[in-house]
């Protein structure tokens, strides 16, 4: 018998910052973020300090959390501190890593899908945007997946690269290298926007869907904040 996608929400009767935003209102276009992002914290705790900045803003902006539904590592610090200072978080996780990645029971809605495949496609269709925080080859796969499916137009949402520490910058190399060697041609670009500090990512993520929503030109949004 095929496994169902399970589906587990929590109903809170408080009204968070992610249902209304800080002021009330919500951002326009920015709903939810996908993050992508290491179930283990790395070597540098700018890491892990980096997530939690994120985290806080986005429920700060009102900005929900859409994230791999783990609970260890980076996706632990993100998810955990969102939650902690008000805002909404979907997990989405496949059933065989619900035990592997210590599934984080406490996020408002949690999603147990069949496989991998469905748990990137739900990711995608619930977020507005994608930011990729450091991680393994599991997060690489993820971004790539992204930065691929605007290049052959499928979506327009921004794509933002956290670059901390310089943790992405042998990755955007070989993005300049494939460029180089004309893998990467003109009316093909790769769309992102690169930020090297925590802080900037929420700004990055609300200008850059501001941007695409009144038609700026690509040039405009990829821009380095």
């Amino acid at each position: 018998m095929q496994q169902k996608t399970k589906v587990i929400s929590k109903t809170k009767t408080r009204i968070t910052k992610a249902a209304a935003g800080q002021d009330g209102v919500r951002h326009a276009g920015v709903r939810n973020v996908c993050v992508y992002c290491g179930s283990g914290k790395g070597n540098d705790p700018a890491y892990a300090s980096a997530a939690q900045v994120l985290g806080r803003g986005l429920a700060d902006n009102g900005i929900g959390l859409v994230y791999g539904g783990g609970s260890p590592g980076l996706m632990g610090e993100v998810a955990k501190t969102t939650l902690k200072h008000g805002g909404r978080v979907t997990g989405i996780i496949p059933a065989f890593l619900s035990e592997r990645e210590a599934m984080l029971r406490d996020v408002d809605d949690l999603v147990v899908t069949t496989d991998m495949h469905e748990r990137k496609r739900l990711m995608f269709e619930r977020s507005d945007a994608f930011v990729a925080l450091p991680g393994g080859i599991g997060t690489l796969e993820e971004l790539v997946e992204q930065l691929t499916w605007s290049q052959l137009g499928q979506h327009e949402k921004p794509i933002i690269v956290a670059n901390i520490k310089g943790f992405w910058t042998p990755f955007l190399e070989l993005l300049a290298h494939m460029k180089a060697d004309a893998f990467i041609r003109d009316g093909l670009n790769v769309r992102f926007t690169v930020v090297d500090e925590a802080e900037a990512i929420v700004p990055a993520v609300i200008a850059c869907t501001a941007q695409a929503g009144e038609g700026v030109s690509d040039e405009a949004i990829v821009a380095r904040f």
